[in-house]
């Protein structure tokens, strides 16, 4: 005895292995690479926008460094204040408007004279200033310090450079010769960067570039950029919440992070230390868990210059890029790290995954029930049409109802099942009748319609075109209307118009379609007006070359249509139909009985109100038409 099972088993089995033999390695696959992708992406983007953060804080130092490179080339400010005082100002002011996030910009000279005008828009600096109300900046003088006439001031201005208020200050306290900004340049006799100090005017920690002026170098420029500056520059937010950002110096020196805490400790390290710069031990004080790898991948070219490397930190995986952000020769060593978890970047990625996972899931579970669901159907009603087989072999042919299933292949045998028993039934009786129709009734194209909307129209018209054509060649008369039509065309698409059609001598130029035009009776009206003025020049041009004038006529008209493709199946064509379109041909037509060039109906008259000057000419019949129309001459547009 063979073995055998039932078809809905095997039918089951086949299905089901076969969706989970196919499905399981796509899902599988889709998981991996999805994942992958997912990770690809993430760090691609915290690339770019990492390189955008780094880049606005390299954009600041780049413009504090133009910024003094041009103020130590300018004259005036080699003498010291009160001298030239009005131009320094000015300089300092667009200065601090043109780099932002510059907290001051100052000329230090070797008498002590000192100028510095400061940016007080930042709450803490305009506290520690002590600065009235609306306050936008602030300049401190120091002057004639050798002199026994010091002047030694503080001067506040407004958003305009307008003084609000004026206070003396103690110069003693402060001496620019003894800044760490002045003596570096002193020493080194070239552009310089310093810091981070504490500086002398806010006592609040700095980063400077100055230089020396090109005409003096005992005179030193230079500008200040304050590290909670910097920090809000580091702000890495944007890249993800738990993103953090920071900049050590080539003694790997933690100079601005941008975790407000940190920043805070460090601000508190310098603020204690207003002498000088203070080197703050990162890997001691355990500023930041990831300084130490920093410090080490630093110095490996394959990430010291913008590269991405994966590290495990703080029991996670984390994405870390580091880049140099010196500029110009300064601040030289100085790199910027940006350490973003990876599971941030890939959070939103890795949801959508799994979300996708979950109904790929579903319906690889829908699919096997719906197997075995189908599996059941096609076995039962093939031992349906088993039993009938044994009861047609067993001459039982009475009739009985036919069975349907889903299945067409299962209805084509249960129809030929039930015609096999009919034929027999049919047999016995000596009738042999069979007969089976279907009838198919095929569908037809839908054809699309064309569209009513508004237009304006305009019709033109040479006046004894034909007495033209007889006395001047075809080829003269080609040449005419080419120029004549070139013209018209032009102003037409200038006017927003389209030519439909020229028609012999004449044009056909509609508004609104095909493209919407919501004063397309205005620009209509203004279309002709233009064509008529520039139908003169030529016919001006045309005397002078001993050409015939093309006087021309005008009919326009505004209202319904139907517009859209009309013709054959083979050939159509786009143009307008309607009552609008005859009586825009129509005016034209009229022009020759009242002796006028641009004929209009009331409905432009209407639609155009006093924007053009009109002339009334009352109620007119119109050839093919019931109704009168309300005729208007357009002369000119108002004010021409």
């Amino acid at each position: 005895m063979h073995w055998s099972k039932p078809l809905r088993l095997h039918l089951g089995v086949l299905v089901v292995a076969s969706l989970l033999c196919t499905s399981t390695p796509i899902i599988w696959l889709a998981f991996r690479q999805g994942s992958d992708a997912a990770v690809s992406a993430g760090v691609q983007q915290m690339r770019e926008m990492s390189l955008r953060l780094i880049e606005g804080y390299r954009n600041t130092l780049q413009g504090g460094t133009e910024a003094v490179a041009l103020a130590s080339t300018l004259p005036q400010l080699t003498s010291p204040p009160p001298q030239d005082i009005t131009a320094k100002q000015q300089f300092f002011l667009e200065v601090l408007r043109n780099v932002p996030n510059a907290t001051s910009v100052y000329t230090g000279y070797p008498d002590g004279s000192y100028l510095q005008l400061i940016n007080t828009q930042r709450q803490n600096v305009r506290r520690i200033l002590a600065a009235p109300d609306g306050t936008a900046f602030a300049i401190r003088t120091i002057a004639r310090r050798q002199g026994p006439d010091v002047i030694s001031t503080f001067r506040f201005l407004d958003r305009q450079a307008s003084p609000i208020a004026e206070r003396d200050v103690d110069y003693a306290s402060f001496d620019p010769r003894q800044r760490p900004w002045y003596q570096f340049v002193i020493q080194h006799s070239e552009e310089v960067s310093v810091g981070p100090y504490v500086a002398g005017t806010l006592q609040l920690p700095t980063l400077t570039i100055a230089a020396p002026m090109r005409d003096d170098d005992q005179v030193v420029v230079g500008i200040n950029i304050h590290l909670m500056t910097v920090s809000r520059l580091l702000d890495a937010q944007e890249i993800s919440p738990r993103a953090r950002a920071y900049i050590i110096d080539d003694a790997d020196d933690l100079i601005a992070h941008s975790d407000p805490a940190i920043m805070n400790r460090l601000l508190d390290v310098w603020s204690k230390n207003a002498d000088g710069a203070v080197a703050v031990d990162t890997t001691k004080d355990s500023y930041d868990t990831s300084l130490e790898t920093v410090a080490r991948l630093r110095r490996d070219p394959a990430f010291a210059s913008g590269g991405v490397v994966r590290i495990d930190l703080d029991g996670e995986r984390q994405i870390l890029q580091i880049a140099p952000v010196g500029v110009s020769g300064l601040f030289k060593g100085s790199v910027a790290a940006i350490v973003v978890p990876l599971e941030d970047l890939v959070a939103e990625a890795n949801r959508l995954l799994m979300h996708n996972l979950l109904i790929a899931a579903a319906f690889l579970i829908a699919g096997v029930a719906a197997s075995v669901m189908l599996s059941r159907m096609v076995s039962r009603s093939l031992y349906r049409l088993a039993d009938e087989a044994r009861r047609i072999g067993d001459l039982d042919v009475g009739e009985k109802g036919a069975s349907h299933s889903f299945i067409s292949e299962i209805n084509t045998l249960a129809s030929a099942l039930a015609a096999s028993r009919h034929a027999i039934s049919q047999f016995a009786l000596y009738v042999p009748r069979e007969v089976v129709r279907r009838i198919v009734n095929p569908e037809g194209r839908a054809v699309a319609k064309a569209q009513r909307q508004d237009v304006t129209v305009l019709f033109t018209d040479i006046r004894d075109f034909t007495t033209i054509s007889e006395q001047h060649s075809p080829e003269d008369v080609v040449d005419m209307l080419s120029a004549y039509f070139e013209l018209l065309n032009t102003i037409a698409e200038r006017n927003g118009g389209t030519v439909v059609q020229y028609l012999g001598d004449s044009i056909f130029v509609m508004w609104n379609a095909p493209v919407p035009d919501v004063r397309h009776a205005e620009n209509g009206c203004r279309c002709a007006l233009a064509m008529k003025a520039a139908i003169d020049e030529l016919n001006e041009a045309n005397r002078q070359n001993g050409r015939p004038a093309l006087i021309t006529r005008f009919g326009l008209h505004t209202g319904p249509a139907v517009v859209g493709s009309f013709g054959a199946i083979s050939r159509q064509q786009y143009t307008a139909m309607g009552d609008t379109i005859n009586v825009a041909s129509r005016l034209e037509g009229l022009n020759k009985e009242f002796n006028t060039s641009i004929l209009v109906s009331a409905a432009i008259y209407e639609a155009v109100g006093t924007r053009f000057d009109l002339r009334p000419l009352g109620l007119v019949p119109v050839k093919g038409r019931a109704e009168k129309v309300d005729l208007w001459e357009l002369f000119r547009g108002s004010g021409d």
